[in-house]
């Protein structure tokens, strides 16, 4: 008991000695003490408090989440990621492989040891894009690259792939061999002189014809006044309505308002409801009576305006494509996408399919870059500095050029989400789409760019279809795959993915080609 009695006394003593020790202490320092307890007065009050510790609990869940779900992109979240280091090259590709497992399931690829190319299907139903990696065609040292970017189905783009690359395959070879000084056999030198003659030849037939029928009509105004209707009114009427059955029952033009002395701007409007009302029939389907009537036509060699179907673009013997040893690339493409679309055209309206595709379309011979495009595919060059400089232009119907052209031709253009052609199509230039090619409307006339790749000094290409740019702009591209060039694609695959990341709704397809100055290196591809 005494030894029990003695330690508690001892405990006792100890912990009060140094109960004051520490107190004495505290109040030695005294501005430290008052400053942190004024701290800590504080974050108990406003800080500490349940709701709000709860309520910072949830907001770094949500910028986690953010994070995660790759929402940084553009705005200001992003900023706030940049400027905490939170978007490094390492997060990029951790954001990434989280999006690659579902865009990857649908994917396609294509690599040389000098350009490579990825697509995805996206967000869409179906994969309509289709590219073409051609490189040293027939031993000519000639490269071709295609993208085509299909609409409302897959068989303009397939078509364009397989029938199209094929003709411009066969041109560029027999070309290139006249231009190596091979022989070939094949029709004389006078071919294409006499191919010209021809067709001043039927222009002029047609010419007399027209002559001729209106001298005919001339003749039945001079009857009809003899049998005693002489009402110059009536035949001034007929006459113009001779005269317009030419032009307004082909295109659709908005003439009736003048003619009826007003009213010019409701007439234009109604033209423009019955077009649109039109164009749409023939996408319903087939049983609809505007789809009846254009097998009927066909059946009778007709366009159902009246008019004859316009002839097949003329397409030449290689030799006219060259002069003086070199190769007008531009014009063999744009006689063959003119003759591959006119087939296209033909072939789809007897299958009754209205798909359509755009094509970008670019060759490599030795110094010499041609980049021909219809549509809104879009090429870009990045050259020795760095910059971007466009291969190629949009067609949109909103363009000042398209949008007179269109209303040239009768049509007119309808804001439904984006601007469209009779309220349809996004792209003012494609291959097929059949029924806006009877009014032409939509046209496949190639713009062609032609650059000297010694002066640009390119590092890379990039061909790509609209889903790539709907979320890059031409900068951002180049940027994204000039720090990404050591990669198995060549940045291709990261940019594709991460357009898909960013948002993009439609199929992704990119092809980058890399060169080395400024000249490209011919590889073998491996899918």
């Amino acid at each position: 008991m005494e030894d029990e009695l003695e330690d508690k006394i001892l405990y006792q003593t100890l912990s009060k000695s140094h109960m004051k020790l520490l107190s004495k202490f505290a109040v030695g320092v005294t501005p430290l003490n008052s400053s942190l307890s004024y701290v800590w007065k504080v974050m108990r009050v406003y800080l500490l408090k349940p709701e709000v510790l709860i309520a910072g609990l949830l907001i770094c869940l949500f910028v986690l989440y953010l994070q995660a779900a790759e929402v940084w992109s553009r705005g200001f979240i992003g900023r706030i990621s940049n400027s905490l280091g939170l978007g490094k090259a390492g997060g990029r590709s951790g954001k990434l492989s989280m999006l690659a497992s579902a865009a990857e399931k649908h994917s396609w690829d294509e690599r040389t040891t000098g350009s490579a190319v990825y697509a995805v299907q996206g967000r869409r139903a179906k994969m309509e894009d289709r590219f073409v990696i051609s490189e040293n065609i027939n031993s000519s040292g000639i490269s071709l690259f295609a993208i085509f970017d299909g609409h409302g189905g897959e068989y303009a783009a397939e078509y364009a792939k397989t029938v199209l690359i094929k003709n411009i395959h066969q041109k560029l070879m027999q070309s290139s061999a006249i231009a190596d000084g091979k022989e070939l056999p094949g029709p004389k030198a006078g071919v294409c002189a006499e191919d010209d003659r021809k067709q001043q030849e039927e222009e002029k037939e047609e010419k007399e014809d027209d002559k001729q029928e209106q001298q005919e009509v001339n003749e039945r105004y001079k009857v009809n006044a003899h049998n005693g209707n002489s009402d110059p009114s009536g035949a001034v009427q007929r006459r113009q309505s001779f005269r317009k059955s030419k032009t307004e029952d082909t295109v659709g033009t908005g003439n009736n308002g003048a003619a009826n002395g007003g009213g010019g701007g409701g007439a234009a409007a109604n033209n423009n409801q019955m077009l649109e009302n039109d164009l749409l029939s023939k996408y319903m389907g087939n049983q609809s009576p505007a789809r009846q009537q254009v097998k009927k036509n066909l059946l009778n060699g007709t366009s159902g305006s009246g008019e004859p179907v316009p002839a097949k673009p003329k397409t030449y013997d290689a030799r006219c494509y060259v002069q003086n040893g070199s190769i007008n690339f531009g014009k063999i493409i744009t006689d063959e996408v003119l003759a591959a679309d006119y087939d296209l055209v033909e072939a789809a309206k007897k299958m009754s399919d209205f798909a359509g595709t755009t094509a970008l379309i670019a060759v490599i011979h030795r110094t010499k870059l041609i980049v021909a495009n219809v549509g809104d595919s879009r090429g870009v060059m990045c050259d020795f500095k760095g910059n971007a400089i466009p291969l190629s232009f949009d067609h949109k119907p909103q363009q000042v050029r398209e949008q007179k052209r269109i209303a040239d031709a009768g049509g007119f253009i309808a804001f439904k989400g984006v601007w469209r052609v009779a309220g349809i199509l996004a792209t003012s230039r494609a291959l097929g789409d059949y029924p806006l090619k009877e009014k032409n409307l939509v046209i496949a006339n190639p713009d062609v760019l032609s650059f000297d790749l010694v002066d640009h000094r390119p590092q890379f290409l990039i061909l790509a279809s609209d889903g790539l740019w709907d979320t890059f702009t031409n900068e951002e591209a180049v940027a994204y795959v000039r720090e990404r060039l050591d990669e198995p694609h060549f940045g291709a695959k990261s940019i594709a993915l991460q357009s898909y990341s960013r948002g993009s709704v439609d199929n992704i397809t990119v092809l980058v080609i890399v060169l080395k100055n400024g000249r490209y290196e011919i590889g073998s591809s491996s899918n």
